[in-house]
């Protein structure tokens, strides 16, 4: 076949129609203590898996445990630091459960959360070096941390399901005018996604989406909470879906229906099979 520029703009056109990566949900949802980052999951597509990192994070989903919609994982959650080995069996079962299809049976999957998986992360790390439960140092132990976490991310993006990665967030205050009569301190307070160095800029830019979820107490005290997917300043958003304009910035805090307002999958996949055996 005769090389021209219409034969490869087809080939370009096919590999983009064919790319799974272009059909994926990739999610980093960031948020305060109690902000509700656990209560979103139980809107995703079921069924869920969640490698818990965080002790006792699965606690809030026992309902939904229960039922088989979401299987957690929490051997990950108590770490040694000296003698650590959680990070090191992660990565080995991640690898098994690419490798056997395991991740095709579900909907969604989540890493909880993004702060404890980077201390077993730097722990596995120290202790390579003959460090376990020494102070981390500066470019030694946080540039090759960085390149774990990334790394591995970018492993879980090719997963044939939604991906959500929980992380919290870092207030950060910065002065700006002190009144020399009154004393009175204006300060400007932000909040950013809390990680290591760099990572705040590198680990946020692999994924599609960037969420913020927001709570304040309403009526009868009951917290109501948002979900923002695009916000500069006090927060930092950021949503490629909402390009289409089906998206607003502030959206409920609802996985599923944010797909389908989004024109995605938001269908969930078909039960799991506990029992053992070929699956009707």
């Amino acid at each position: 076949m005769a090389y021209d520029y219409i034969n490869e703009l087809e080939k370009v056109k096919e590999y983009y129609e064919g790319d799974p990566l272009q059909k994926r949900y990739s999610a980093l949802v960031t948020g305060e203590t109690n902000s509700g980052k656990t209560w979103l999951l139980k809107t995703a597509r079921k069924p869920i898996h969640i490698d818990s990192f965080d002790p006792g994070g699965t606690k809030g989903l026992l309902n939904e445990i229960k039922r088989g919609d979401i299987v957690a994982d929490t051997q990950w959650e108590a770490d040694d630091p000296f003698s650590p080995d959680k990070f090191a069996k992660w990565m080995k079962a991640t690898d098994i459960r690419f490798t056997i299809g395991y991740f095709e049976k579900f909907g969604t999957y989540c890493l909880d959360s993004a702060t404890t998986w980077a201390d077993a992360v730097m722990s596995y790390g120290l202790a390579a070096k003959g460090r376990a439960g020494e102070s981390p140092q500066h470019r030694h132990d946080y540039m090759p941390q960085k390149i774990h976490m990334t790394n591995y991310i970018k492993k879980l993006m090719r997963l044939p399901c939604d991906f959500i990665l929980t992380g919290h967030l870092k207030e950060n205050r910065k002065v700006i005018s002190i009144d020399t009569k009154s004393g009175v301190v204006r300060e400007e307070v932000n909040y950013r996604f809390l990680t290591t160095g760099q990572a705040v800029v590198t680990i946020p830019l692999l994924f599609d989406e960037i969420y913020v979820l927001t709570g304040k107490d309403g009526r009868g005290r009951t917290p109501k909470r948002e979900m923002l997917i695009d916000s500069l300043g006090t927060y930092i958003a950021r949503s490629r879906l909402k390009g289409n304009g089906k998206l607003s910035a502030i959206e409920d805090p609802d996985i599923k229906k944010l797909l389908k307002k989004a024109g995605l999958d938001w269908k969930d996949k078909p039960p799991l099979n506990f029992k053992g055996g070929d699956e009707s």
